[in-house]
Order: structure tokens, then C-alpha cells, then sequence
């Protein structure tokens, strides 16, 4: 398995540079596909305009790469949503998506709602807490995409500078996401960040996907994308280097209990108890206990969803 992981990096793993923006822009006009981008945000007033600004003028002003740009604020309580109108995005609330099914905190259940917001036949997400952005996230991992149809999911992979050390942040990826990776799905191990935000991918592959409401959708897309078209339909795409906000260590932690988590229900398949975890914080009478529940629930692929296939449909 680890040899399947050395060829595909060898075959799957490009840089940016390596598909010059002409070339994409000829290859979408040829394929005739839409391009849409999603932008997850809760809280992301300081952020989130420049990055829409950066797509709005570099993809969609100066070149027609991108034909949809989408923030979808999941519950902000600052001006995210205001912010990423001004700069030139269109803005739909989670809760307005789907009302049907009650939402549930999560990263995950912002990104399957965001299907049935956008109709790009090429879905891209970018997270809307980097800074000093560069639209060779967009378009680098557009590329493969548009110019070879045997892609259907690309991840972009990156620096990730942690206190000024180069490569020191994804310490969840490095503490839990890739030892799961190469102990059970060592066709995986080729991926510099299997759990990195910024990643595209066909329409006809998310709507098939189960998506983890939680911090454990990225591993989750992974290992099912795997089953579902094999992998030499996986690449990854070097952009650079990734300046974004890091969490604390109670945050990795709980982090790495969704992804633990949703690891085991692939790996098992069963009807588990709902897990919790605990942490530990110094109060005034010592270390006091706090119990956090950790995502375990899961979307059915979208085309599943009644309403989705009504719009397709349409």
C-alpha cells in the first residue's frame, strides 16, 4: 500500500505553476463547466473581505474563472455576513439552507448545506480565516479539475508557519490525522494535508458523500472519496504557504476527537455511543473538569435530499 502512496505522489502531486492560468482558462471554455466558491465563516469579520476581494478581482474581474463566489455564514455574531457582502460575495445563512432539517453546529453541515446554495459542476472551498491570501489556492486546485477528467478531488497542500517556525502548524494532522491515515488507509499517506481546508471537487462526487457535520468532514471526504473513485482520482496541488489563526490546545483537542471519531465509524461501520470528551481547566479551587460532546453525526449524501434532486432536476 505504501508503494501505491509513493507512485500517486509521484503522479497526483503538482504545484501551481505547473498549470499555467491560460491553460485552465482554455480548458474551461473548451468543457464548458461552472466554477463556484465556498467560503465557510463564523466569525470572520477581520478576514473574510480580503479574501473575497482577492477572488472577486483576480478570478472573476480580470479573468472568468470563478462564476459563483459564496460565503455561507454559519451563526456569526460580528459582521462576517456584512463584511463579505461589501467585498462583493453573495451571503446566505446556514439556517436558510434546507430548512426542512434543523442545522447542528459544524463546519461539515455548513459545507453539505452549501450544495444546495451553489451550482458550480466544480465545487471549491477555501477557509475564510486566511490571511495574506493569494487566489493560487483557487485556482491552483481548479486546475486538475478542468484540465484532466480523471480528477475529482484536489487538496491544496502548503506551509503551514506556526510562532515564525516554517511547517510547524496541522499539529492535529500530525498527531492524529496522518498516523490514522497510515496505519488504515495507507493509500492516503501521500497527502501533505489531508485535513487543509482548501480543496475542490466535482459536484458529481460531493453529492454522493456522507459529510461529517463536524471538524471530521475533511478526513471523512478523503477516506470515502477513496472507496467511491479510487486513488488516482485524488491530487493534490502545492500553493505555497498558509497564514491563518490558530486554536489553542483544548480546541486540537477536541479536534482530534471528531477525527478520531469519525476514523472509527469507517472503520467500524456500527452504532456506537455517543463519545464525549474531557478537558481540564485551572479554577479557583483547582483543575475543574469540562465534558464536551464530539461530533458524531453525519449527512447523507445530498442526493438523497428530496429538494436537491427537485433542483438539479429544474
Amino acid at each position: 500500500m505504501l508503494e501505491e502512496a509513493e507512485r500517486w505522489l509521484s503522479t497526483r502531486s503538482w504545484s501551481v505553476t505547473d498549470r499555467p492560468l491560460h491553460r485552465i482558462l482554455a480548458a474551461k471554455r473548451s468543457s464548458g463547466q461552472s466554477v463556484s466558491v465556498v467560503l465557510p465563516a463564523l466569525d470572520e469579520e477581520e478576514t473574510v473581505g480580503e479574501i473575497v476581494a482577492v477572488i472577486r478581482h483576480d478570478l472573476m474581474q480580470q479573468v472568468p474563472l470563478v462564476d459563483e463566489l459564496v460565503v455561507v455564514d454559519s451563526g456569526s455574531t460580528d459582521r462576517t455576513s456584512e463584511v463579505a457582502a461589501a467585498a462583493g460575495a453573495t451571503v446566505v445563512h446556514r439556517d436558510a439552507i434546507l430548512p426542512r432539517i434543523p442545522t447542528v453546529p459544524g463546519k461539515g453541515e455548513v459545507l453539505w448545506r452549501s450544495l444546495l446554495a451553489t451550482r458550480g459542476d466544480i465545487v471549491c472551498f477555501v477557509d475564510a480565516d486566511l490571511r495574506e491570501f493569494s487566489s493560487d489556492f483557487v485556482s491552483g486546485i481548479v486546475g486538475p479539475l478542468l484540465t484532466d477528467p480523471g480528477v475529482d478531488l484536489v487538496k491544496a497542500m502548503y506551509d503551514r508557519p506556526l510562532g515564525g517556525a516554517a511547517g510547524q502548524g496541522g499539529r492535529v494532522t500530525e498527531l492524529m490525522a496522518r498516523p490514522l491515515l497510515n496505519m488504515h488507509w495507507p493509500q492516503l499517506a501521500g497527502f501533505v494535508q489531508p485535513l487543509g481546508g482548501e480543496y475542490a471537487a466535482r459536484r458529481s462526487l460531493l453529492e454522493r458523500l456522507p459529510f461529517p457535520v463536524g471538524y471530521g468532514v475533511e478526513l471523512g471526504m478523503l477516506v470515502d472519496a477513496l472507496h467511491l473513485v479510487g486513488l488516482d482520482a485524488l491530487a493534490q496541488v502545492d500553493v505555497g504557504v498558509r497564514k491563518h489563526r490558530h486554536q489553542d490546545g483544548q480546541a486540537l483537542g477536541r479536534m482530534s476527537a471528531a477525527i478520531y471519531r469519525t476514523a472509527q465509524l469507517r472503520l467500524a461501520r456500527g452504532h456506537l455511543i455517543r463519545p464525549s470528551l474531557t478537558q481540564f481547566e485551572r479554577g479557583k479551587e483547582g483543575f475543574e473538569p469540562r465534558t464536551y460532546s464530539v461530533d458524531t453525526e453525519e449527512r447523507p449524501p445530498m442526493v438523497e435530499i428530496e429538494e436537491y434532486m427537485e433542483r438539479k432536476a429544474a
